[in-house]
């Protein structure tokens, strides 16, 4: 039976009421300094508790940061070490012959749980420095989260067959068809469905490919909110809970290992 959309809307806010104690691990999230200036870090801790998130991976610009979220929750948090330190750097951080240096002394001295979110594409992909990133992150057995063209992927497994990888938003071009092609492909690598939502899913539920994506690569797909504005933030609940919606219409195995067990695997160490 298809409800009409705003009927469907009142019952899945009350079914949230009932079910908002079901775990979700959020894969990907940004505090930026901006951000910073509007939510302090336990604001930000009181959002997940909103949204009845029980654990989170975040980056943030400046990487120094995220450390101040982990201060407060130390066992919720998987920081993730960014590299840009200015909104510039997301355009030019692949021509700064300084980030492997600077990278390295940050992996050396800190406790990350993963590196990125980098966003590179095509004509980059042969970037030295990137190279070095990849290096990186192969040394320190830490999963990179990519924001990346398809090509980029093919890139990193050529230099580091097995590195796991997080392909934020389920990639550039996130069909299907194609993702479940590169799952295939690449035993380690992951994906993430920030912002994909309104492609996934529609009043009804999961479209049938992406359904049947997930169900064929149960262990490799990953959620987030990503809040890459302020705005994300201050409307985060709501985000939340449209992932929440999905969730609930795959297997419950399948649904626990997509909200919470994947990301466990992958960041909490």
């Amino acid at each position: 039976m298809r409800y009409k959309p705003r009927l469907l809307a009142i019952m899945f806010t009350l079914a949230c009421q009932v079910t908002l104690g079901q775990e979700v691990f959020d894969a990907h999230l940004h505090y930026t300094a901006r951000d910073a200036a509007r939510f302090s870090p336990t604001g930000i801790i009181h959002i997940l508790d909103d949204a009845g998130i029980s654990h989170a991976a975040i980056t943030s610009q400046p990487p120094a940061l995220v450390e101040r979220l982990v201060a407060v929750a130390p066992q919720r948090i998987a920081p993730l070490l960014g590299v840009y330190r200015e909104p510039a750097d997301k355009q030019r951080w692949m021509h700064d012959s300084t980030l492997p240096t600077r990278l390295a002394a940050q992996l050396e001295n800190g406790h990350w749980h993963g590196i990125g979110e980098l966003h590179l594409f095509a004509a980059d992909r042969d970037s030295d420095v990137f190279r070095q990133v990849v290096r990186l992150a192969k040394e320190y057995k830490l999963p990179l989260l990519l924001h990346a063209d398809p090509a980029v992927i093919d890139t990193v497994y050529t230099l580091a067959p097995g590195l796991t990888v997080v392909w934020a938003h389920a990639g550039t071009f996130p069909y299907p068809d194609l993702v479940a092609d590169y799952l295939g492909r690449y035993p380690a690598l992951h994906i993430d469905l920030s912002v994909r939502d309104e492609r996934l899913s529609d009043d009804d539920g999961l479209r049938d490919d992406w359904y049947e994506l997930m169900v064929n690569f149960p262990e490799r797909v990953l959620v987030g909110v990503d809040t890459f504005s302020t705005a994300r933030w201050e409307s985060y609940p709501r985000h939340a809970a449209r992932i929440r919606q999905w969730l609930q219409t795959l297997p419950a195995g399948v649904a626990e290992r997509i909200a919470t067990r994947n990301a466990e695997r992958l960041y909490l160490r």
